[in-house]
């Protein structure tokens, strides 16, 4: 089910109201219920996979906690295999099997493997990562096994979350599960505020937007350099409003029922470089591969050699995290040469250089690595930078109309992140005058009602 649809629409309040009718002792039911029916209503037969990780990481969790010494390890390691073979069947196996057979043909090898006609489950990579890090953190004893089924299934499956984060921590969600939430006026009404806010940024930014991307990326040999420029300074801001949309969304839908998730996104577009990009964009994401990837590798707690190694292993497995595609794994690649870079020419640089520059700077590096995300080959990403740097020409071969809508959602949502940085959006929002409250709520829905794009378009890290 798509949070911009109808559907949503009526299932979100009908959950809701449930939920605070209901005992308390039955809620878990009521959620992990409507979670199903919110995962079934994409394709209804994968709710088969994931009960089998959901069982898997269930019984390695509680048996870990219960065994010693070696036995230990064995079935963490059981438990990390058979969770990640799930994930390697249905999105990495077409994508080895046709590398290996380029492979072959290029060695005039007689060898070929059969490709599989299987759709990528909605969200696979993001509940996949939530059941690892459950397992590793009992594993390393900072929490314990939960012991009851439905409550770990609900932890897997909150329909606010499960299909594209943040992705949660044991530590921080599975606790809420057991916690008694009363209905918080002041909960429900930030958490309204906050969906509103991502419903804004979905339809009327990154849809938007996305009319002029669309155009552009869909046929790059037809556009000349300067309008490829401008499609990629969209798709940032696509990409930020879609993904930190759906986050708001959840988080906000989440809060109504008195549950807080994590936040997902911090304006990254005001960092001054790559370095705090990164603290600033998915942080769930981050925080989960310096966690479990890049500290477990040794960090920056080793010469100096290996701790750049470290970054590119980092970077190189959240590209291919992102999507079977080498496009993605050379996004990854060059935003791990962005960090290992700064980090070598850090002390050279004068202290004095203005902050706007180093945003300026550190959105352009950015960009140049999104016309890889963007783009469906390495052949169209590498024509398209060939393009940006020698093929100019006229600026509105994609269409004036939604060049001029594309610029004006960038810079309302440019706006509203400035004017409420350094503390949560909500609570800036809240913070004002009644006056300037309501009026606020009353723009956002004009403009949502006037500028957005509807059809209930998927969510770009649907499908990963």
């Amino acid at each position: 089910m798509l949070f911009n649809s109808i559907q949503f629409l009526i299932f979100f309040p009908l959950v809701t109201l449930a939920y605070f009718l209901l005992p308390g002792r039955l809620r878990w039911a009521l959620l992990l219920g409507a979670s199903c029916y919110f995962y079934m209503a994409f394709v209804p037969y994968y709710i088969l996979i994931l009960a089998v990780t959901i069982i898997i990481d269930y019984f390695a969790g509680a048996w870990i906690e219960d065994s010693t010494g070696r036995k230990r390890k064995f079935l963490l390691l059981i438990s990390i295999i058979s969770t990640c073979l799930v994930l390697f069947i249905f999105k990495y196996y077409n994508f080895a099997a046709n590398n290996i057979n380029a492979l072959a043909e290029f060695l005039h090898w007689n060898y070929s493997i059969e490709a599989l006609t299987i759709l990528l489950p909605i969200g696979l990579s993001f509940h996949t990562f939530q059941s690892l890090s459950y397992v590793i953190e009992v594993y390393r004893g900072r929490q314990t096994a939960e012991r009851h089924f439905g409550i770990y299934s609900l932890y897997v499956m909150f329909y606010p979350q499960l299909v594209a984060g943040p992705i949660e921590r044991p530590q921080n969600l599975l606790h809420q599960f057991h916690d008694t939430h009363r209905f918080d006026y002041e909960k429900v009404r930030s958490g309204l505020l906050l969906m509103l806010w991502g419903f804004f940024k979905k339809a009327v930014v990154a849809d938007r937007v996305a009319l002029y991307v669309n155009a552009v990326y869909g046929n790059v040999e037809q556009h000349n350099g300067l309008t490829l420029i401008v499609a990629t300074i969209f798709f940032a801001f696509q990409i930020y409003a879609d993904f930190s949309g759906y986050s708001d969304i959840a988080r906000g839908s989440a809060r109504v029922m008195g549950f807080d998730l994590m936040l997902n996104f911090n304006r990254p577009y005001f960092s001054e470089n790559i370095s705090e990009f990164w603290r600033r964009w998915h942080i769930s994401l981050s925080t989960w591969f310096q966690d479990y990837v890049y500290i477990p590798l040794g960090g920056n707690r080793v010469a100096r050699p290996r701790w750049f190694a470290n970054l590119m292993i980092t970077f190189l497995i959240s590209g291919l995290w992102h999507g079977a595609n080498w496009t993605y794994i050379a996004w990854g690649a060059l935003n791990g040469i962005y960090l290992v870079a700064g980090n070598l020419l850090s002390p050279a640089l004068p202290k004095s250089i203005p902050g706007p520059i180093k945003v300026l700077t550190t959105f352009a590096l950015t960009c140049i690595a999104w016309v890889f995300f963007r783009s469906e080959n390495m052949s169209d990403a590498l024509l398209a930078l060939h393009k940006m740097t020698s093929d100019y020409g006229p600026l509105f071969t994609a269409g004036t109309r939604d060049f001029i809508h594309g610029i004006v959602a960038i810079t309302m949502l440019l706006g509203l992140d400035y004017v409420s940085r350094g503390q949560r959006f909500e609570d800036f929002v809240i913070a004002r005058s009644l006056a300037l409250r309501w009026t606020f709520y009353l723009a956002l829905l004009i403009a949502i009602a006037t500028m957005g794009v509807y059809g209930a378009t998927q969510f770009i890290y649907f499908q990963f």
